[in-house]
């Protein structure tokens, strides 16, 4: 009995460590679906127990300085489906029938979507109210309309490289719409309903709704009266001087670092921001397919969207010869009477480094006078002066071995020498601004503390950020980043400058009632003797209380001029003259300006002819009376043109005689005293734009008009740096 008895203990014993080892396994096993995956399990029940769908806030709006709004964001709607339920509903075909008509797509592939095997699918995003309205007036189950909104640049291609755009995401890709993409966006909001276990509706109805939060605005230092004043002169300008490589235009309040304008040609439709729109680029595009397509692409669509004002660097030529003389001023290593003189070239490190003006040397000449002249050798030696351990000093300080630190993504550093390699032959070449680069940013900053008593300041894209009932939420303050030069430094600075423009390489950037100052720059690009160049000028004014200070640079023209002086000055002059008048600094005209000043033509028509000469009189415009009336039936130029003091207009009376047209004589390359002269002896009048040699007319020379015509001439000084 004993062995039986053996058997049925060793079999309860069996039986209870397989229920305790079972037990304890099941016990592990729940705790492990518990403990370990019950987040995900539980994510995954609501997941197949609810709905939800996102709904997108709205973005904040992108505005100017003055509350003009530059980005906004319109209401528009998303659609999208419930497969199961439309499966259900077994009207697939119509369902995508009518959605690939409305909303313009293509059938299969709207229909491969609302019979997908999944819970939600979005059809199109961001439709008109017109498109969604179409849509709820079929009333198909499944089909989903929640509200969204879709980025719209009122000004299409307006500061486009600043302002940057969104994806269909609405998510900042680049500019300020990525830099400040956190406050912009706001946060998303969403719809939760309840769902069977095949993903359709309930029979009870369950939704709740959580309420997108919108997002901040963002006021913007840039003032789009000036941000115009700068995209129109420099579009022109590289259009007329044939600038392969774009242009820049940066204008800065010295006083508070606020960028009032930031503009880079050419530009591109932020409403259309993946179009590329270079037309040569476009053809070679459509060449390729795949991979290769999508890499040039690619490489394409960012180069467009670069901007050229924070993120290139250049070789700043002359316009650096201001860092050099207000190092050399403010160590005291010269002075504006001292004497240098140019033979044509300096000798260094074996080297015969020629002054830009090769063959015809300056001679004797003060400091002044070297400014004036953009004279390489006069700054060689005050570099040498200064010698490379004080020189790179000055570098540092006014902040070209580093960024500016702007609200902007992208900016770089530029590339200087390291102070282990900057020799005598580097320094030399540094001293008026060759053999390293600079980004126009960092330029523009570093002569602000120039114009503004030796203080660099941090350049400022942002000034505020508000919420949607305009209420501050955050102001970004003027930042002092430090004390480069003193007041009385920057005071002689600026009245040397000033001479500059009045009497030396920069009179092309001179406006009438304004004292402005300013320096030129022509560098040649590497390598050397490719015939490539950028041409720049920076001016500000008035220079004895400067407002603004203006860069220009044009990268590669092909024109008949690639002289800073010569194609970038007037473009500095152009944009400071109607910035000042548009923030009404008042000009200060000097006698002879006054005596040059242009007059608007008076409407004279239907006056008797003694009204007429006492109205024309009083405005310092002579006259030429034809025919034998008393009433003035006609005149030329009409009513508000503008024309020099004592300039002609001719009056009409009854019974005057049908004059004959005159043919407009060729005046280019003449001096304003002969193209003048021209003009009026051929019975014409003349508008003078500038000083110097006539390089452009209109109407152009042969072109038949009537007696008294206003043929509008442009002047430059040619032989400038």
């Amino acid at each position: 009995m004993a062995a039986p008895n053996l058997t049925i203990k060793k079999r309860i014993l069996f039986l209870l460590v397989f229920f305790t080892l079972s037990s304890l396994g099941l016990i592990i096993r729940t705790g492990w679906w518990q403990i370990h995956e019950g987040e995900r399990l539980q994510k995954e029940a609501i997941e197949q127990q609810t709905r939800d769908r996102i709904i997108n806030s709205k973005r904040g709006t992108i505005f100017d300085r003055n509350g003009k709004p530059l980005a906004v964001s319109a209401s528009v709607e998303t659609v999208s489906v419930i497969p199961n339920e439309i499966k259900k509903a077994g009207n697939a075909e119509e369902v995508a029938t009518k959605l690939s008509q409305i909303l313009e797509m293509n059938y299969e592939d709207v229909y491969k979507k609302i019979t997908k095997n999944s819970a939600y699918e979005i059809i199109k995003r961001k439709i008109e109210k017109n498109e969604a309205d179409e849509i709820r007036k079929c009333n198909f189950k499944g089909i989903h309309l929640d509200g969204d909104s879709k980025r719209y640049y009122p000004y299409g291609n307006f500061a486009s490289h600043v302002i940057g755009a969104t994806g269909v995401d609405n998510q900042g890709l680049f500019g300020i719409e990525a830099k400040y993409d956190k406050y912009l966006k706001g946060l998303p909001g969403r719809i939760v309903s309840a769902k069977d276990a095949v993903g359709t509706d309930m029979p009870y109805k369950y939704e709740r709704y959580v309420n997108p939060e919108d997002g901040a605005n963002v006021v913007l230092t840039i003032d789009e009266v000036i941000q115009h004043f700068a995209e129109k002169h420099l579009e022109t300008a590289v259009i007329d001087n044939k600038v392969e490589k774009g242009g820049a235009a940066i204008v800065m309040d010295p006083r508070t670092g606020d960028i009032l304008a930031m503009a880079v040609k050419p530009d591109f439709d932020l409403n259309n921001p993946f179009k590329i729109q270079n037309e040569e680029v476009q053809k070679e595009l459509e060449k390729l397919t795949g991979k290769e397509f999508n890499e040039r692409y690619k490489i394409e669509l960012e180069k467009m969207w670069r901007n050229k004002a924070v993120v290139d660097s250049y070789e700043p030529g002359s316009t650096f010869k201001i860092i050099t003389s207000a190092a050399g001023l403010e160590e005291n290593v010269v002075k504006p009477t001292d004497m240098f003189n140019d033979i044509g070239y300096v000798t260094v490190a074996g080297k015969n480094i020629k002054c830009w003006r090769s063959g015809r040397p300056h001679g004797v000449q003060t400091f002044v006078q070297g400014v004036q002249n953009s004279c390489n050798p006069v700054f060689i030696e005050v570099g040498f002066r200064l010698g490379a351990q004080t020189f790179y000093r000055y570098v540092k300080a006014f902040g070209f071995l580093e960024r500016t630190g702007i609200d902007f993504d992208g900016e770089t550093a530029g590339i200087f020498h390291k102070p282990t390699a900057f020799n005598e032959l580097e320094l030399a070449t540094a001293s008026f601004g060759q053999g390293f680069q600079v980004t126009p940013l960092q330029m523009v900053s570093a002569i602000s503390a120039v114009a503004n008593d030796g203080i660099l300041l941090k350049p400022r894209l942002v000034k505020q950020l508000t919420d949607k009932d305009g209420n501050v939420i955050k102001t970004f303050e003027p930042e002092v980043v430090r004390q480069v030069i003193s007041k009385e430094t920057s005071a002689t600075l600026r009245g040397i400058l000033e001479t500059v423009v009045s009497e030396g390489t920069g009179k092309n950037a001179y406006i009438k009632g304004y004292r402005v100052a300013g320096k030129t720059g022509t560098s040649e690009k590497l390598p050397r003797g490719s015939s490539n160049y950028i041409a720049s000028f920076i001016g500000f004014a008035p220079a004895d209380d400067p407002k603004v200070v203006v860069l220009v640079i044009l990268d590669e023209p092909k024109g008949e001029a690639y002289y800073g002086g010569v194609i970038a000055a007037p473009v500095v002059g152009r944009i400071l003259d109607d910035t000042l008048r548009y923030l009404e600094v008042e000009p200060k005209f000097t006698e002879q300006e006054l005596a040059t000043m242009d007059v608007y033509v008076p409407e004279l028509r239907n006056k008797d002819v003694k009204e007429a000469q006492k109205a024309l009189k009083e405005v310092n415009l002579t006259y030429k009376i034809q025919g034998t009336g008393n009433t003035i039936t006609d005149q030329t130029p009409k009513p508000g043109a503008k024309l020099q003091e004592k300039s002609v207009v001719i009056l009409y009376t009854e019974g005057a005689e049908q004059i004959s047209n005159v043919v407009v004589p060729d005046v280019l390359k003449k001096s304003v005293l002969d193209a003048n002269k021209i003009l009026t002896d051929a019975g014409l009048n003349i508008k003078i734009t500038g000083s110097g040699t006539a390089i452009k007319q209109q109407p152009a020379a042969g072109t038949t008009v009537a007696p008294g015509t206003v043929v509008e001439v442009e002047f430059r000084f040619t032989d400038v740096d």
